[in-house]
């Protein structure tokens, strides 16, 4: 069991603990630690309000150093030791997990105010003890020299025994006296630092309210002011520091000199630089990542009327079966030595390169004219690849997709660029890679389209968005219509109706074509029932059938067989009601593992179709093991002969595989039929069934049943 973490006042009071324990040692309060500690806890509740207020205040760090002078810690080493509490302390009790950057930065603010309240409480009370003596004088001469003597010991041993720097300047800016810390920042003798002016301490990286602030300060119109300001050092080194500057006024409130308090902040901003770099360069080779690329990009796309921008996204191909042959060390090795060769390709004002993930990198270039600029990065990077690179003894070949986007800035976002670049280094990938494509608004707008789509796809089928259009199939010898196939549509919310060429393969991408499937056979399974219900079992030319296409994922999924009989038995469907189609392609070089589904489902009675015959390039002879009673004659076959008279070369063809189906027991059935002419011309040429627009376009199962009806009626 553990127990519950601090709250928010634990660690306030933690922090007042510490605080206390550090200062109570170099006090000359007359109250026990924990007297102390009390007193302290108001100042630490204040302190942790202004580090985590919303607008940030000095004030309050002010009124905590005036309150240090106010408990008695009027002893330097008091200061001291308070502020490296505060330094290590504060944030780490009270800054409620916000942005440690920024908390960092306010605590430090936060010392440099409760430096200079200190500095000021403890000036005003040794002025007022000096007025207290003044009007004690006529009474007592001497005590009141004694503690005037006292009082400006005490402030010269706070101004001298500081940790941060302090010196003192009258208001033309010649400096009058400095403390120890600050002869040490600057290293070098008081001699040689109160010889300088003020104004001489300017800096190329000085901010550009610098010195009006200074102005408005020496001139009466600001009490202080805060900022971060560099100073040159003797040796040419460059000095950093939180710089506070007071305005401090005689009795009659006329301004008479300035206070400058200094705490040296070089270490923390070479820390904070390299903190900066480790978070914007990628750790393995060294470029800069995806960060600090969105940034440099962002910035190029907001750039001023007649400005371009270029962009290479490059990725390595085959890069994955290095990684799995020769190991992630190898791999990151090629990476290191691909960022190089990358690396001297951008070397052009304007052109960077970065690191984006795994193999991803992305080269940029901006200036007015990057139209041919970017086709000649991309050629460079091209070319930078070509020549083999050395892994553990292995000289590896590496090759990439670049996909390239060039324009004018100010015009689309760094997330639409990026994904531009993304979709069309893709299109490069897809057409062979080793090579580089431009970004094409219309393939970004298709692939957008199917990205939406595949996204789209799993909520489709549950929302009830797919539906089924039905093709007669009709015999050739009579013109009677022996059954249907099934051809799913989706209506789609935005797109409207979509043909299965625009879905199917996404759902066979994604495995969602194997539940997409099973609805479709059942639902045609159900509508073959409600046929042969209507038809009442009278016509002469049987029942009519259903054929439902089968994908090749479908072919693989164990479940084929079963959820075909489980369907068939829960709707009192007849296995010869069923023919279920399998293109050409998908059974070339099919082993007995892949077969023996079908085999199963055509010894039930379910005959099996073998769709768009002749495009699969598969041995004729190979026809014998497959379990199919169909061939499905692909309608490349019989465009021809929409003409007269008919290419003799395609009815060759046509008539040989006729002649070949039917000594297998093949039933043969042509796709695309469009002229009565090639009605005729496939019905010589002993062709079984027909479908095409000539016969009807797909549509719903009411209007088969209604041609049907006016086959048997005559």
């Amino acid at each position: 069991m553990t127990a519950e973490p601090d709250g928010p006042e634990d660690r306030l009071r933690r922090f007042a603990t510490i605080w206390s324990r550090a200062v109570f040692p170099v006090t000359s309060t007359s109250s026990t630690r924990t007297e102390f500690e009390a007193q302290l806890l108001p100042q630490a509740r204040r302190l942790s309000e202004a580090l985590l207020a919303r607008t940030f205040d000095s004030e309050a760090g002010r009124a905590v150093g005036a309150a240090l002078v106010n408990v008695h810690c009027t002893d330097p080493e008091a200061l001291s030791r308070t502020l490296d509490c505060v330094d290590a302390y504060l944030v780490l009790y009270c800054g409620d997990g916000g942005d440690q950057e920024d908390l960092r930065a306010r605590c430090a603010r936060l010392q440099h105010a409760m430096a200079a309240g200190f500095a000021r409480a403890l000036r005003e009370r040794t002025l007022a003890e000096q007025e207290a003596i003044a009007q004690a004088a006529l009474q007592a001469q001497g005590v009141v020299a004694q503690a005037l003597h006292a009082s400006e010991a005490r402030f010269r041993a706070v101004f001298e025994g500081a940790a941060i720097g302090i010196g003192m300047a009258d208001l033309e800016g010649n400096i009058l006296q400095v403390n120890g810390a600050l002869l040490r920042m600057f290293g070098v003798s008081e001699q040689t630092l109160r010889s300088r002016n003020v104004r001489e301490w300017t800096h190329p990286d000085d901010a550009p309210q610098t010195w009006r602030l200074y102005d408005e300060l020496v001139r009466g119109e600001r009490e202080h002011y805060h900022l971060e300001k560099a100073f040159y050092r003797p040796d040419g080194t460059v000095l950093w520091t939180n710089l506070t500057v007071s305005l401090l006024r005689d009795a009659d409130g006329d301004p008479q000199y300035q206070l400058a308090l200094m705490e040296d902040t070089t270490e923390r901003r070479l820390l904070n630089l390299r903190l900066r770099y480790e978070a914007t360069h990628d750790a393995l080779t060294g470029l800069p990542n995806r960060t600090f690329f969105f940034e440099r990009l962002e910035k190029a796309l907001g750039a001023g009327e007649g400005q371009r921008f270029g962009l290479c996204y490059l990725d390595l191909d085959g890069f994955k079966t290095i990684n799995d042959s020769l190991g992630h060390a190898a791999g990151d090795r090629l990476l290191v030595e691909v960022a190089d060769r990358l690396q001297s390709c951008a070397t052009a004002p304007g052109e960077m390169v970065a690191r984006l993930g795994g193999d991803e990198f992305v080269a940029l270039t901006t200036g007015p004219d990057t139209q041919r600029g970017v086709d000649e990065l991309a050629g460079r990077i091209m070319n930078a690849l070509l020549a083999p690179i050395s892994v553990d003894g292995r000289e590896l070949t590496v090759r990439g997709s670049i996909g390239i986007v060039e324009g004018p800035a100010g015009e689309r976002s760094p997330a639409e660029v990026l994904r531009s670049a993304d979709i069309t280094m893709y299109r490069a990938k897809s057409a062979g890679g080793n090579r580089f494509e431009l970004a094409d608004p219309e393939a970004d707008a298709r692939a957008i389209t199917r990205h939406g789509l595949t996204t789209a796809l799993p909520t489709a089928l549950e929302r009830g968005e797919f539906f089924i259009e039905y093709q007669p199939l009709v015999h050739l010898g009579d013109g009677s219509v022996r059954g249907a196939e099934a051809l799913v549509r989706w209506l789609h919310p935005q797109h409207g109706v979509l043909g299965p060429d625009r879905f199917i393969p996404l759902a066979e991408h994604t495995g969602l074509i194997v539940p997409l499937g099973r609805w479709v056979l059942e639902q045609s399974v159900l509508q073959a029932r409600e046929w042969r219900e209507l038809q009442g079992g009278a016509e002469a030319v049987g029942p009519l059938r259903i054929n439902v296409n089968l994908s090749p994922c479908q072919l693989t999924h164990p479940g084929l067989v079963q959820d075909t009989v489980d369907i068939l038995e829960r709707t009192g469907v007849e296995p010869d009601a069923l023919c279920l189609e399998v293109t050409e392609s998908a059974l070339i070089g099919a082993d007995d593992d892949l077969l023996k589904p079908l085999r199963r489902l055509a010894e039930m009675g379910v005959d099996i179709a073998l769709d768009d015959f002749g495009t699969g390039y598969s041995n004729l002879a190979n026809l014998r093991r497959l379990p199919v009673s169909i061939l499905k004659l692909d309608r490349s076959f019989t465009q021809s002969m929409q003409q007269f008279p008919a290419d003799p070369v395609d009815l060759k063809i046509v008539e040989g595989i006729v002649s070949l189906a039917h000594s297998l027991d093949l039933a043969v059935t042509v796709e695309g039929v469009e002229t009565g002419a090639q009605a005729d011309q496939l019905r010589i040429l002993g062709c079984d069934t027909a479908q095409g627009w000539y016969y009807a376009r797909p549509g719903p199962p009411e209007r088969l049943h209604e041609l049907a009806l006016v086959d048997a009626t005559g």
